[in-house]
């Protein structure tokens, strides 16, 4: 008898949030009931989500950046159905498959004349992992720089280098030798790299959590910090990269070189999960430095044959559709159609970001009542008000966003790199919308009281 999805799809329809909290973990269904997005998907296309009754949802989330040709694109499908026609011979091991080179070749031609060699990953925080240990194998050195507030992943070495506490709490000793320096302040690295045992300093071009941007200035002087002290610069480009900015890479936009790039996400194409380290041949080769070492480091499903396909089919997709120049131009619409909206809501306080990473600043009124509702708001949970527009974008709007960080009254918009304008007025006019209720009188308040009430009687109920 062959296996049939359909019938198992069917028959076990409306099962999500039980079987998650019965045997992955109860917290996110808790979460999300709470919140009201308890929401059984049932299929993606482009720019949005639709769910079990029709309803269509704008994702503004693109699945951390995943879905940066969208959701169900046909040249990356239409790649894997070919793929998995054609039954290549996959994980032989002792091999040297032909498409893992034919990808490394693609992504050494994106970048810059010092990038010669990729390590492929299963993730993201796997290909930080390899960067960790490939500019300690090459420098000799054993410490690692990292960026307050930065996300690096959650694996041990990477979450030794996580700006956020609440990541870290509870796992005991991470990494040794790892230290922070503050975003964007070039004093605090120089001191650090004038020690001369400092291996990498690890960065993200743009923050993740909280959507953070340094000053222009601070890369090529951080780059050239770098140089000095013989410290390799690693930019995670995993989030920010794949033309989420407007670049094909987000280092670009400040013309610097790193010595090793990080990415993975976009490059999936949102089907099979993949990553890269990219660097030179001279940092590659101290890893791999004789034949007795020449799986010194591995990782077993890194060079599978789907995954390199998802990834050939991408790049290929970014190519024909332009889709960088497109990124930009969406990205530029956002600002524009944004900025009308900080001068007219005492809320919003600013729009930072580039391209199709954007962080909605929210902060203190200026005038007393909307200032006294800021305070009463805040003073039951450190930025609630993010939620408060969180919430209600997708109850009224069916638009999907995220609170960029805990504590931290900013909401980030990753929006598939296809997005365009008819995608930018909608959310434009949603949030307008949002913003005026919070002004308006207390409605929105007890509106997403009782979302949050209705969701946590639905989960005692469950």
């Amino acid at each position: 008898m062959t296996f049939d999805l359909a019938g198992l799809l069917e028959s076990r329809r409306g099962e999500n949030f039980r079987l998650h909290s019965q045997y992955l973990s109860p917290q996110l269904p808790r979460v999300l009931e709470t919140l009201g997005f308890d929401r059984f998907y049932t299929r993606g296309a482009g720019s949005y989500l639709y769910d079990a009754g029709g309803r269509r949802y704008l994702d503004l989330l693109s699945g951390f950046g995943v879905y940066a040709l969208g959701r169900s694109h046909p040249t990356v499908l239409d790649a894997l159905h070919q793929a998995l026609d054609a039954d290549l011979p996959n994980l032989v091991q002792l091999d040297c498959a032909l498409l893992p080179g034919v990808l490394a070749e693609a992504l050494v031609a994106k970048a810059h004349p010092g990038i010669e060699r990729v390590f492929f990953t299963n993730s993201g925080a796997e290909a930080v992992e390899t960067a960790i240990k490939f500019a300690r194998r090459a420098t000799g050195r054993g410490r690692i720089l990292y960026a307050d507030h930065a996300f690096h992943g959650l694996t041990t070495g990477a979450l030794s280098l996580n700006g956020g506490k609440e990541f870290r709490k509870g796992f005991g000793k991470l990494l040794p030798g790892v230290d922070v320096v503050p975003f964007g302040d070039l004093e605090a690295l120089r001191r650090e790299l004038r020690k001369r045992d400092v291996a990498a300093f690890i960065v993200e071009p743009i923050q993740g959590k909280g959507v953070n941007v340094a000053a222009d200035e601070y890369w090529p002087a951080a780059e050239e910090l770098c140089r000095q002290y013989k410290t390799l610069l690693v930019l995670d480009e995993i989030q920010a990269g794949m033309g989420r900015t407007g670049r094909f890479f987000c280092h670009e936009h400040w013309g610097i070189q790193p010595d090793i790039i990080t990415m993975s996400k976009a490059l999936s194409g949102g089907y099979v999960p993949v990553g890269a380290t990219l660097c030179s041949a001279k940092i590659s080769d101290s890893v791999f430095s004789s034949m007795d070492r020449a799986v010194v480091h591995s990782s077993t499903f890194s060079t599978n044959q789907l995954a390199m396909v998802a990834g050939l089919a991408t790049l290929h997709a970014f190519d024909e559709e332009d889709i960088v120049d497109r990124a930009r131009r969406t990205g530029d619409l956002f600002a524009k159609a944004l900025a009308p909206l900080v001068e007219r809501h005492e809320f919003l306080h600013a729009v930072r970001g580039k391209g199709l990473m954007i962080g909605l600043v929210f902060g203190p009124p200026t005038s007393r009542a909307l200032r006294m509702r800021w305070r009463a708001v805040e003073t039951m949970r450190r930025a609630l008000f993010s939620q408060l527009v969180v919430v209600p974008l997708f109850h009224r709007h069916g638009i999907i966003t995220q609170v960029a960080a805990d504590g931290m009254n900013v909401v980030k918009l990753l929006p598939p790199l296809i997005a365009g304008e008819e995608e930018v007025d909608y959310f434009v006019a949603a949030l307008d919308d949002v913003l005026t209720s919070a002004e308006q009188g207390s409605g929105l308040f007890f509106e997403v009281g009782r979302t949050m009430a209705r969701g946590a009687m639905r989960r005692t109920r469950h």
